[in-house]
């Protein structure tokens, strides 16, 4: 079973001390590097709570708690890290207040990806303001995730994902159903925000997935993930030249679950499992976004190859590789 990540049970808290947590010295190679990026190129971490990343991110080491309450606003000014994902709000939505607090703490030039309720995705979780099932209903979505998200972010709202575990479709039949339910379901949605849907059944990479993505005006989600074919594959059916944003997602590493790689790779202070393949196909992602004006985001986990913000480093390098020319 997945453990829940305690970074993300504490995410929101006490208001925070900024000044508890210092930046760590970051060397002059990576502020040229950020310096080359284009300003639409978002990498980024999986929450940033760890203090395994002393060294990388913290200038010293601090508690998983305090990191939560007091790290943002520190992360934030890291010249890699644009945004970051929100895995919390997966678990249980959060208010408008919780988002408005984490807004204060970055730059105007931040940005976050907010994971959907797990309710909206999932048959088997109810909503605990109601005892019936909200999966795919666009009001729920509406009120407990859009709305606060929204109001509390503002101008700094990234993507909106809608994240849908294994549902072990097989069929054609099976495939070609979800895809118009879920499209129906996107459809109602508010237009205005950028809505990702990430995946984890090869059964749906078919050419509906792209039409229905295409007419609802939302983005596929690139994922690295054991359940998925490689991203380059995935744009095979999905053409990020047609994607309103390319969003993306290096979540876990081939051949481990979530709860070996966390025991592998803790306290995600190196790279321990390079993985230069999908690394390249990222950079490719963010190639084509800089080459065709799209806004990208790539956010990266620890269980990805080790530790998030060192992967996210490789990764600016490749895509400074990959796009030369591409300055800011």
């Amino acid at each position: 079973m997945r453990r829940p990540d305690p970074s993300q049970l504490l995410l929101f808290g006490d208001e925070p001390d900024p000044a508890r947590v210092q930046l760590a010295s970051i060397d002059s190679e990576l502020h040229t590097i950020g310096a080359k990026l284009l300003q639409s190129i978002r990498l980024g971490t999986s929450s940033w709570s760890f203090p395994g990343w002393r060294g990388i991110v913290w200038e010293s080491a601090s508690s998983t708690a305090v990191l939560a309450r007091d790290g943002l606003a520190t992360y934030a000014k890291h010249p890699l890290l644009r945004t970051v994902g929100l895995d919390k709000t997966y678990y249980k939505p959060a208010p408008r207040e919780e988002f408005a607090r984490l807004r204060a703490q970055v730059t105007d030039d931040f940005r976050f990806l907010v994971k959907a309720h797990e309710a909206l995705t999932r048959h088997d979780v109810v909503a605990a303001s109601t005892t019936k099932s909200v999966y795919l209903d666009p009001g729920y979505a509406l009120d407990a995730v859009i709305d606060p998200v929204m109001q509390g972010l503002q101008a700094s709202a990234g993507p909106i994902l809608f994240q849908f575990s294994p549902m072990g479709l097989r069929t054609a039949k099976d495939a070609e159903a979800f895809i118009r339910r879920l499209g129906t379901f996107l459809c109602a949605l508010p237009i205005g925000p950028l809505y990702a849907v990430e995946v984890r059944d090869r059964a749906l990479l078919r050419p509906s997935w792209a039409s229905m993505l295409r007419e609802s005006g939302a983005a596929h989600s690139y994922c690295v993930h054991p359940s998925m074919p490689p991203p380059s594959v995935q744009a095979q059916t999905v053409d990020p030249i047609t994607q309103p944003a390319i969003v993306s997602r290096w979540m876990l590493h081939a051949g481990l679950g979530y709860d070996a790689a966390v025991d592998r790779y803790e306290p995600f202070d190196r790279i321990v499992d390079a993985d230069s393949a999908s690394r390249e196909q990222f950079a490719r992602l963010c190639a084509v976004a800089i080459e065709h004006g799209k806004d990208a985001w790539v956010i990266v986990n620890n269980k990805a190859e080790g530790s998030a913000p060192r992967s996210v480093e490789l990764l600016a390098r490749a895509v400074v590789a990959a796009a030369p020319t591409a300055s800011s």
